[in-house]
Order: structure tokens, then sequence, then C-alpha cells
């Protein structure tokens, strides 16, 4: 991603499910576009809410599924199976791996199949199930964690994240905009008249309002300065403080 692409996650049936779940969380929560984190599943969105059966074992539906969002070699590819072995996520994987993707496999048993293609391969073993079959439960769960883990270290290395702070959260209700003011607070250390009124002068652009505070410059040049970044809030304010130190 580091090359500009996108990370996929692509699974059948429960483990589809999850890569989808995480992958429609990170645009509320840190301000990216929908298509920078993107879950496949075996079946289509009919799948998200419906068993279809056989589409886990089908290979090709796996490689027509990558070629729909045109998929490139700067793209990540994260192949989900619970069991290690589902033919529709090693097919995806190894598509993935013959177009020149950086791949990653996570399954719930030792010495999974799928480990094989993989560049990283992820194994969580878990043990039996409580109802046996059911890798919604345990499996399930432990997927979850570790999706979760993905994408919060993607979203740190980009900068979406400031200290523990998500600095790219889209204050779109009440909720969310008290939120961001208790962001900014923490930030600079400061109270919430004063972040509330960064917040203004920033139409309410969390990074912009941390970057006047800690640096003393305007809306303009702060976002100048993301932007020569990469939006990555820790560099640009590095930035600024530097040249704040050279005048």
């Amino acid at each position: 991603m580091c090359l500009g692409g996108r990370l996929i996650y692509i699974g059948a049936g429960t483990s589809g499910r999850l890569g989808i779940l995480d992958a429609s969380e990170c645009p509320p929560t840190y301000g990216v576009d929908s298509s920078l984190v993107q879950g496949i599943i075996a079946g289509g969105s009919q799948a998200i809410t419906q068993a279809i059966e056989g589409v886990e074992d089908s290979t090709e539906l796996a490689v027509e599924d990558l070629k729909k969002i045109n998929l490139t070699s700067n793209d990540i590819v994260c192949t989900i199976a619970a069991s290690g072995r589902t033919p529709y996520a090693i097919a995806g994987l190894q598509n993935a791996k013959n177009v020149g993707c950086e791949t990653v496999s996570l399954c719930c048993v030792q010495n999974g199949e799928i480990s094989k293609y993989a560049n990283c391969p992820i194994e969580v073993v878990v043990g039996p199930e409580v109802i046996t079959g059911s890798t919604r439960m345990k499996a399930g769960t432990a997927q979850k964690m570790v999706l979760n883990m993905i994408s919060t270290s993607v979203m740190i290395k980009k900068g979406k994240v400031y200290g523990n702070l998500m600095v790219d959260v889209q204050p779109t209700n009440e909720k969310l905009k008290m939120r961001a003011v208790s962001i900014v607070c923490q930030s600079i250390d400061c109270d919430e008249r004063k972040a509330k009124e960064l917040l203004n002068k920033s139409n309410y652009n969390v990074k912009i309002a941390i970057l006047m505070g800690l640096t003393g410059k305007d809306e303009i040049e702060c976002q100048n300065a993301l932007e020569k970044n990469k939006e990555n809030i820790s560099l640009a304010s590095k930035k600024l403080i530097e040249e704040n130190k050279e005048e």
C-alpha cells in the first residue's frame, strides 16, 4: 500500500463477511475512501446475508471477482479462510500472486493449505468450536481481531492516527463533533473553547485544527503541509515545527 495500492480482503461465508465488516469500518473511523480497503465475498452482496451454496468451491469465481476490481501489483490481498483450505480463497490468493501482489493469508488451523501460497501466512489456532463446525464463533472472533490489527496498523502507517487518537474522524453528527473537540483538546492540551475555535476555523478538519494549535500556522499553511506530506499529520507537524525554528 506504500505504492498507492489497496488492501483487499477476500473470503467465503463467515470469513468473507468479516472482511467486508472490517473494510466498511475504515471510512467512518479513519476518513479514507471506501476503495482503499475492500472486502470481497464469494457470491457477492447477496451472500452477506444469505448462504449461497457452492460458491466457496468455485476457483473461477475468485478470479472473476478480483478482475472486477481491476487488481494490480500495487495492491495487497488478504485471503481469509478459517479451515485453511477453502478453494475460493486459495484461488484468490494464487491469482493475486500471479498479478504480482503482496499476499497475506489468515486461517485458524496449523499448517493450513492456504498458508503455502501467501507471502505472509497468519495462523491463529483456536481449537475445536463449542458448536462443531460453526466457525463464526471462536474462529470468527479470532479472525475479526486479526483483521482489526491489520487495518489499524495500516491506518497508523498512513498517518491516520496521532498518538492513539483517530484524527481523521468524520464529524457527521453531534456525537462525533464532540469527539472531534475532545481529540483536539487532548492533542494540544487545550480547553474546549480553544478546540472549538480551531475546529471552526478549519471547517471541522481535526488534523488541520491540531496543526494550527501545535504550530500557530493558519489553516491554509497547515492544509498545504498535510498535502505535501501525504496527509500524514506527524510528518506535517514535524515539518511545520522545523520551519518555525528556522524563522
